[in-house]
């Protein structure tokens, strides 16, 4: 299993820290050569190289996806996953908010992509990893643009998958639940009362936890592999269960 990425080029957007950075050091450890793109890559120690690069600007995209494809010498796997969160409902955020949160969580993904389907097109293994979100599948409190941002990269990531199936990339998704990362940590700070919230947002998991970092990136590691070599148009939930079950509470 260490080796099973020998030989293969994998770009991780977002790479400078929570999921990206520990997805790019699987990568790493399992045998792929990783660039990790970040608006500060400054983390991404070797084996990683680091480049900087702004998802929400095509010309920093591109100009930074042919700098890895020529150091690289390739691209064979793509994970998308730059992103920022936003609090609120529908009424809370202006068009200004709402353009900025779409521009990097859907656009970037598109941006990046674009940038790096010639190469893909070229690989004998091309594969393509979203980081989507529970908040696309179900509705969240306090969540409105970031669910609709997560709903689009869902979406898109289906509508991916069957335009490039017939060159050879496969393109999925991972869900991730409430993750234990530097947003979610940062959002909790933000509470009146920060035990109480984790306390919540544990309970609100039926596994009675967060989801760990190296969990949803064993997952975009799974999908990224040849042992997945068949799967193309999924959403796979890491999510303690929160999708798809629906326990009695306790004591009944």
């Amino acid at each position: 299993m260490n080796g099973e990425l020998h030989g293969l080029k994998a770009v991780v957007t977002g790479g400078g820290s929570g999921i990206g950075l520990t997805t790019a050091r699987l990568l790493a450890a399992r045998g792929a050569e990783v660039a990790v793109l970040d608006l500060k890559p400054d983390a991404a120690q070797a084996p990683l190289r680091g480049y900087e690069a702004d998802v929400a600007v095509d010309a920093s995209v591109q100009a930074t996806i042919r700098q890895v494809a020529s150091d690289l010498r390739g691209i064979d796997i793509l994970v998308n996953n730059a992103g920022v969160g936003a609090v609120g409902t529908v009424a809370d955020n202006d068009d200004a908010e709402w353009q900025r949160v779409l521009g990097i969580n859907v656009l970037g993904l598109v941006r990046t992509t674009r940038a790096a389907l010639p190469y893909l097109r070229q690989s004998a293994h091309a594969s393509i990893v979203n980081t989507c979100s529970i908040a696309a599948t179900a509705g969240l409190p306090q969540r409105a643009l970031y669910s609709a941002s997560k709903g689009a990269v869902l979406s898109l990531t289906l509508a991916m998958a069957a335009d490039h199936v017939r060159e050879g990339i496969r393109v999925n998704c991972v869900n991730p639940g409430t993750a234990d990362t530097p947003w979610v940590s940062r959002l909790l700070e933000q509470a009146e009362d920060p035990a109480s919230e984790r306390a919540a947002l544990h309970a609100r998991q039926p596994m009675g936890r967060l989801v760990s970092a190296d969990e949803v990136a064993a997952a975009i590691t799974y999908l990224a592999s040849p042992a997945a070599a068949s799967v193309t148009g999924t959403a796979l939930a890491v999510d303690g269960g929160m999708q798809g079950l629906r326990l009695r509470p306790v004591g009944q």
